[in-house]
């Protein structure tokens, strides 16, 4: 089991990834999301040039806001500052695009960009469009180093629709869960993908990457889920699963994914929803205020302790990690932990300490 670290991306605290690398996190993942965070890619500059063994990436890079060579070229720039220690994330923009109001790229548009950047990353020739004009395009003057992909820059795709796992299993090294998955759904994921990758004539390797996102609490003896602390820390994370079923049900019109714990609770907070201060036609201005980064005061009620079984990694330590062996007998290769802002060091350090180095 690898164990990742994903941050709120603000450009005058990447040493929180720094802090993750000390404390013997794996991976640091740094998301990227233009109306609520600082830039991803300014991020893992800062980043790459400040720690020697972590491996560092997107979490995920959005492809609706940037076109196939720039995300291959920005992704391959941060490779110069770290060889061999640089993934990409990529996912459809079920965040950045929703809080413009917009939809998320589609499955198969989406499958033609990874296909794009899988090629150029493999330093490539490859056939790409842009509106109504196609060309042939490669990187040049990698001699120059402008660039790096001597060094494999593996894709690690964020999918939990079939369009999207079809894609990751065509074109990605690996995939990245909203949330994770129990052992039934992990199968038909994994099926989805082997049929994606069986289409393009690929098979999905032993070392193909799975990641689940979610945070963390470790529990004191007896500590309870209705503690203080206990929702401090993971109540952004519990927020953020509420927005994006709320987006997906919009979307939809289909609400039976939510979990039978919190169907009660699903209620109250759509009614929530429909009296938001915002204009309807303006509501995803308010949805993600606070977006994996910060509680709203309004939402605290939501964070109750049905909500955190169901979304959140919260136990004791020897109860996390039977829960981690568990995931990982069903094929899981890292948890990934994406604490509120203020909580992150104390979230990230707990879970080194009481779980990572017990592991």
């Amino acid at each position: 089991m690898k164990f990742g670290a994903m941050v709120a991306t603000h450009i005058k605290d990447w040493q929180l990834l720094k802090l993750a690398e000390d404390l013997g996190y794996d991976h640091g993942w740094v998301p990227d999301s233009q109306m609520i965070w600082s830039d991803c890619y300014a991020v893992l500059a800062l980043a790459a040039a400040n720690t020697s063994r972590i491996k560092l990436g997107t979490g995920v890079s959005i492809a609706p806001t940037r076109i196939a060579p720039v995300t291959a070229h920005s992704i391959a720039s941060i490779a110069a500052l770290a060889p061999g220690r640089i993934f990409l994330g990529m996912g459809t923009g079920h965040t950045a695009m929703r809080v413009m109001g917009m939809k998320p790229m589609k499955p198969k548009a989406f499958r033609e960009y990874l296909r794009v950047v899988r090629g150029l990353l493999h330093g490539e020739e490859v056939s790409y469009s842009l509106g109504d004009e196609t060309r042939d395009i490669k990187f040049l003057h990698l001699d120059r180093k402008f660039i790096d992909i001597a060094e494999p820059i593996p894709i690690w795709v964020a999918a939990n629709g079939p369009g999207a796992l079809r894609a990751a299993g065509a074109y990605g090294d690996g995939r990245i869960s909203a949330l994770n998955e129990p052992p039934e759904m992990a199968a038909m994921s994994i099926a989805a993908m082997t049929t994606g990758a069986e289409a393009v004539g690929r098979t999905l390797s032993d070392d193909f990457h799975t990641a689940a996102l979610t945070t963390a609490v470790v529990l004191g003896p007896e500590e309870k889920l209705t503690s203080e602390r206990v929702i401090e820390q993971c109540g952004s994370q519990v927020a953020a699963a509420l927005h994006y079923c709320y987006e997906n049900w919009q979307q939809s019109g289909d609400d039976s994914f939510i979990p039978p714990l919190v169907r009660n609770l699903w209620d109250e907070y759509c009614a929530y929803v429909t009296k938001m201060s915002t204009a309807e036609s303006k509501r995803y201005l308010q949805i993600h205020d606070g977006h994996c980064s910060y509680l709203v005061p309004e939402e605290r009620r939501f964070i109750t302790p049905e909500a955190i079984q169901t979304w959140i990694l919260a136990g004791e330590p020897d109860a996390i990690i039977e829960t981690l062996k568990e995931a990982e007998r069903a094929g899981l290769k890292e948890i990934t932990l994406l604490p509120p802002m203020d909580s992150a060091r104390r979230v990230f350090s707990d879970f080194s300490t009481h779980v990572m180095a017990r592991y």
